[in-house]
């Protein structure tokens, strides 16, 4: 399907062709068309819903259960943080990184980069 946003689109405001730009906010690239004149900004849609589904996510607290399983201890990742992005399904069977980062806070990384604080 064609993307609106690969077409030229119009400032409502001054009536100039907007600029292709990107805005990059908690590891997110959100795609924006933005005027010259008025410097409005334009968000792309499906962007912007992406960001918000994030941002609930995030803001929302998750009780999940520790178990023993042999020498080690499992923890639930609830579906919701799982289904969020599509590259976790098709990579399920894959490893996680994880570190300790203080005493108190124990961090799980899906992707290869690993951020240090």
């Amino acid at each position: 399907m064609e993307d609106i946003f690969d077409h030229p689109i119009l400032c409502n405001i001054c009536n100039v062709q907007t600029k292709e730009e990107s805005i990059f906010e908690d590891g997110f690239e959100l795609r924006t068309k933005k005027c010259p004149k008025c410097s409005k900004i334009i968000y792309h849609p499906l962007d912007l819903e992406e960001f918000k589904d994030f941002n609930m996510l995030k803001n929302k607290q998750f009780r999940v259960k520790l178990r023993m399983g042999g020498n080690s201890y499992t923890v639930s990742i609830p579906r919701e943080i799982i289904e969020f992005h599509e590259e976790f399904h098709r990579e399920f069977d894959r490893l996680i990184n994880m570190s300790l980062e203080n005493p108190e806070k124990l961090s799980l990384f899906f992707s290869r980069k690993i951020r240090r604080l």
